[in-house]
């Protein structure tokens, strides 16, 4: 699933295109465009534009086009693959496929030598924006600071994990991320938020800095400790404890209830 490290790769990627020129959008899919755009509006607001530069905040990709163009938002919920000249730098994401069906592409770009920028994404779960509202996300989990993490956390009953999965508190984090760095940090998921002492608020700062870095360095989301014992009955890598399968947040979630307090 597409959390800020896939999304990080998939702006690397677009980066390629600048200096492209837009000769036509492709926007086959009127659902996957969001924020009450058409596919006229985004043709119109797109076509003929130079890809000038990329950003991204949290699982949001930015792309930035000259003139006075709107910035384009790209979003990938679950299944959302980013594509360009035919080279996909994450083949297969963790619980999507690993087939490449044209069917699935929901928006693409078509440059003026030839060349392509798809979206491929089976569940329609992500969606494209014009001048996206980042002012509702949260500070990026990549560069978060110790308080900025406090800010998110103050006064919350919310279960720690629904906290940073909440990404008007911190973009970028999903299901996996959350549980790696949770683990890493030995706190368990379900604890309040607001019950963190500053000591544990300034060690889960450091494991969430440290583990977006060490998983990004392997590859993605899904190459955490964690990941392999990730089903019933999985066993805890640090300790040996059967692991606490639990819904938090919405989300399938796994923890050690030995070292996870």
């Amino acid at each position: 699933m597409p959390e800020l490290i896939e999304v990080e790769v998939y702006r690397r990627l677009a980066e390629r295109a600048i200096g492209r020129r837009v000769a036509h959008v492709e926007a086959p899919d009127d659902w996957f465009l969001k924020g009450g755009i058409t596919p006229a509006t985004v043709i119109g607001a797109v076509e003929g534009a130079t890809l000038v530069g990329t950003d991204r905040i949290g699982k949001l990709l930015l792309v930035e086009l000259s003139g006075e163009r709107p910035v384009l938002g790209l979003r990938f919920g679950m299944t959302g693959r980013l594509v360009l000249d035919g080279e996909a730098p994450i083949a297969k994401l963790e619980y999507g496929s690993g087939r490449d069906d044209p069917a699935w592409d929901r928006f693409a770009l078509g440059f003026d030598d030839g060349t392509r920028l798809r979206l491929s994404d089976p569940r329609r779960l992500g969606g494209v924006e014009l001048d996206p509202d980042v002012a509702r996300l949260g500070p990026d989990a990549w560069s978060i600071t110790l308080a900025q993490l406090r800010q998110a956390l103050a006064g919350s009953v919310a279960p720690l994990k629904a906290r940073l999965l909440d990404q008007a508190r911190v973009a970028g984090l999903g299901n996996l991320l959350v549980d790696e760095t949770l683990w890493r940090a030995g706190l368990d998921p379900a604890r309040p938020a607001a019950d963190l002492s500053p000591t544990e608020v300034s060690v889960l700062h450091r494991r969430i800095r440290s583990t977006v870095r060490a998983l990004f360095d392997r590859g993605g989301s899904h190459t955490g400790d964690l990941q392999a014992e990730r089903s019933r009955s999985g066993i805890c890598p640090r300790d040996g404890a059967e692991l606490a399968r639990r819904t938090i947040g919405g989300r399938t979630t796994y923890s050690c209830p030995v070292h996870q307090r």
